[in-house]
Order: C-alpha cells, then sequence, then structure tokens
C-alpha cells in the first residue's frame, strides 16, 4: 500500500475513483436539481452560476443529469466485472489445475466467446435480452468472462506445481482446499490488475450500449444516453456532450491508472525495482541533506 501510494497517478487514480463514488452514493443530495425536472424557458443556457454545466434542449440541469449517471456507470462496471470475475475465476482455476480434457472443453467454449468482438457479442446479447441496465450488466459480464478465464488459467498454470502445493497434496489435502487455500490466492496478483483494468472497459461498453440506445434507459440519466443526446447540439450547445464525456474520460483514466499501479506493486520483479528506487532515492536525499 506504501508503494502504491508513493506514486502519483496511483494516488490521483485514488482521488477521482473515491470522489466518484461519494458522488454516486449521495447523488441525491449533491445534485442542485432532478434528473428530469424540465423547464424549456431555461433551455440551451450556457455554464454559469445558476447551472454550472449549463441546461440541454429540455431545460435539464447537466450538472445533476452528470451527478445522478455517475451511479449507473459505476453500478453496471461493478456488477458486469463481478459477474465475470466469479465466472472467469472459476473456469481458469478449474482448467488450469485439471488439465487435459476439462482445460480443452472449458478454454475452446472460452475462445468461441472470444471470437466474437467485445461490442458485438454484447449487443447480440442484448438483442436476445431486450435493452435496459440489467441486461447491459449480463452482457458486459458475458462479454469479459473469457478475459477473467485467460488470465486465472495462465496465473494457475505456474502455480499448480510448485513445492507448497505439491506437499500439501503429498499429506492429503483435498482438491478443494488445494485451489482455494494455496493456489488460488498465488495466483490473485493479475486478477487483481485485470479486474481494475475491466472496470475501465465495463464503465466504456455500458457507455457505448447506452449511446446506441441499448443501454440505460430513458428517462433515467446515462453518461452515454447524454453524449447520444448532445451530439445533435454540439455546434449550438457544446456542454451538452462535453461535460459527461469529461465524466467518462476520467473514470476510466482513474481506472487504467490504478491498474498499471497495482500491476507494479503486485509483480515482484517491478516492486524490487520500486522499492530499489525508494531506498536509493532516501539515501541520496539524507545524503544531501
Amino acid at each position: 500500500m506504501r508503494l502504491l501510494l508513493s506514486s502519483p497517478p496511483s494516488v490521483f487514480a485514488a482521488f477521482v475513483l473515491l470522489a466518484v463514488v461519494v458522488v454516486a452514493v449521495f447523488d441525491d443530495q449533491i445534485a442542485p436539481q432532478g434528473a428530469n425536472e424540465v423547464d424549456v424557458t431555461q433551455r440551451l443556457q450556457a455554464p454559469s452560476g445558476a447551472h454550472w454545466f449549463g441546461t440541454d434542449d429540455l431545460g435539464r440541469d447537466v450538472l445533476s443529469r452528470v451527478v445522478l449517471g455517475a451511479k449507473v456507470s459505476l453500478q453496471v462496471g461493478a456488477v458486469a466485472v463481478g459477474f465475470s470475475l466469479v465466472a472467469g475465476v472459476l473456469v481458469g482455476l478449474f482448467a488450469g489445475f485439471y488439465g487435459r480434457w476439462v482445460d480443452t472443453v472449458l478454454m475452446r467454449l472460452m475462445d468461441v466467446l472470444f471470437a466474437f468482438p467485445a461490442i458485438l457479442l454484447a449487443i447480440a446479447v442484448i438483442a436476445v435480452l431486450g435493452p435496459g441496465t440489467t441486461n447491459a450488466m449480463i452482457a458486459i459480464g458475458i462479454t469479459y468472462t473469457p478475459v477473467f478465464a485467460r488470465v486465472t488459467r495462465s496465473a494457475v498454470l505456474g502455480v499448480r506445481e510448485t513445492v507448497y502445493v505439491r506437499a500439501s497434496r503429498s499429506v492429503g489435502a483435498s482438491d478443494m482446499r488445494l485451489l482455494f487455500r494455496h493456489v488460488l490466492p498465488n495466483a490473485a496478483p493479475p486478477v487483481i490488475v485485470q479486474t481494475s483494468v475491466s472496470l475501465a472497459f465495463a464503465v466504456l461498453a455500458e457507455a457505448a450500449l447506452s449511446f446506441i440506445g441499448l443501454g440505460t434507459q430513458p428517462p433515467d440519466p446515462s453518461w452515454g444516453r447524454m453524449l447520444s443526446e448532445g451530439r445533435g447540439y454540439i455546434d449550438l450547445a457544446w456542454w451538452i456532450a462535453v461535460f459527461p464525456g469529461l465524466a467518462i474520460v476520467l473514470l476510466v483514466l482513474a481506472f487504467n491508472l490504478l491498474g498499471d499501479g497495482l500491476r507494479d506493486v503486485l509483480d515482484p520483479q517491478q516492486r524490487s525495482a520500486l522499492q530499489a528506487g525508494r531506498r536509493t532515492f532516501g539515501g541520496r536525499r539524507r545524503r544531501s541533506v
């Protein structure tokens, strides 16, 4: 944790994520107005003291809709990645540990899902289930399950023949105990990094699905939906699309920066290099003082 917090990009990412979580949790108290409070007399007003982010074509406060849309993006990202994390880790865990026909069957199923571009697979799933926030979570979760399966399988292959796993097996430990007590904890670091990166892609996927009308449905606010509604007014009222777009950029950037930081501190070689760099820098600073 000290190494992670010693990195300025990781600190920036943590600050942004904390701010977005606070906004999503206390959105009703933070938003100046309701998401669908219409005032046509104030339509297409530029950012000002009365409306910090301006108003849209119906006179709704853009700042309020951006604030209230944060919960949707975080909720969809967390639930979808949580689904794909559990399913993908289980598939990769059993495929990597047992090998042979189990590995062949499970990973060929994952290859079938990998054969489709992510957004096209999500659209296909929603075409079957119907548009909506819940179905968008399911579609995104299915899309990213193969990613977690491959990452987990690769990590398990490097862990399953280690000395401590063999020693536990020699004293009669069951497969379930080996899997969840010894193999999974030691294969977790790359999965943790992949979780952070997948959260960024899940936010983008939700915004893309909402942009084309397959994600969050009106009148619920969604950053992707706001981008879609604002693109027709980009010359006349740029703020309708720019501010939700900036919110997406900041959130995705924060998840990616956090993923980079986690990769550095969880990888043994990178962690050793960072620790050595800190000791060297600290020693030079003390000598200079």
